[in-house]
């Protein structure tokens, strides 16, 4: 009995900071700015311009994924192979961007990847064509993935880390090659740190709106700016809400599906 009693604090934490929000925005979400119940605001995702949002959120979010998982998993296996007096700091290297404010570290992009910015003036020194990229999808995908990067490299390093280095010592025995040990070994006993990689990048990429705000220049409108207009610019409660419950809808359904992978929280950070 004592110790439900320690855990009612956080359960009081848990229903005023999760439970409470939620039955506010699905109650606005369910009705007009009268109170009265309507569907309007959920069946508005299938306008032109909010169906166009969502898409876009979708294609850009799956590209940032798929861009982190190439690079992060290449990167996990140098952290696996690498000697214990250096793995320590490489991690450390990679976790240390993590400390920076998430829009500072945006807003250097944003200074960097600009008209007049340190790679155009490189360029211009080298007597280069200047790079067009800021207020571009690229910009947002590049900002996407350089945020969150290291959520699909720590997922994936931890998994390999508890592989038993006397598996991939028994392959090579038996005549396997690297090509082998990496299809056959490697990738199918990192799934559940790849799955729990994906998850940690996909959501926030397909909910982001201060990237898309700041390297979009304003002018590409992700399904997460128009949810962020409409509570701050329009004061539109009730079509915000709408549209936030189906974007949960599609967070929720993509972390069911990827769970099923990572049964057994093999791919946890800690």
């Amino acid at each position: 009995m004592s110790r439900k009693l320690f855990a009612g604090p956080f359960l009081i934490w848990i229903a005023a900071g999760t439970l409470i929000p939620l039955m506010v925005i699905a109650y606005y979400g369910f009705t007009d700015r009268s109170g009265v119940f309507t569907m309007s605001n959920i069946l508005a995702i299938f306008g032109a311009e909010h169906a166009k949002a969502l898409m876009l959120a979708l294609l850009l979010a799956l590209i940032s994924t798929i861009i982190c998982f190439f690079l992060a998993f290449p990167l996990a296996l140098l952290l696996k192979g690498s000697r214990i007096g250096q793995k320590g700091f490489m991690v450390f290297l990679f976790i240390l961007p993590m400390w920076m404010n998430f829009l500072l570290r945006t807003m250097a992009w944003q200074v960097i990847l600009e008209k007049g910015g340190l790679i155009n003036n490189i360029l211009a020194a080298l007597h280069l064509p200047a790079l067009e990229i800021i207020n571009t999808p690229a910009a947002i995908v590049l900002g996407m993935v350089y945020d969150y990067l290291p959520f699909m490299v720590l997922p994936i390093y931890n998994t390999l880390m508890k592989i038993d280095d006397h598996i991939i010592e028994a392959a090579y025995d038996l005549g396997a090659t690297k090509k082998r040990v990496l299809f056959d070994i490697l990738l199918p006993l990192s799934v559940p740190g790849i799955a729990s990689g994906v998850t940690m990048v996909f959501v926030p990429s397909l909910t982001t709106f201060v990237i898309s705000n700041m390297l979009g220049g304003g002018k590409i409108h992700l399904i997460g700016n128009i949810i962020e207009q409409e509570f701050t610019t329009s004061a539109n409660w009730n079509l915000g809400s709408g549209l936030s419950l189906i974007m949960m809808i599609f967070i929720v359904i993509s972390m069911a599906a990827l769970s099923k992978l990572d049964k057994d929280g093999e791919g946890n950070l800690i």
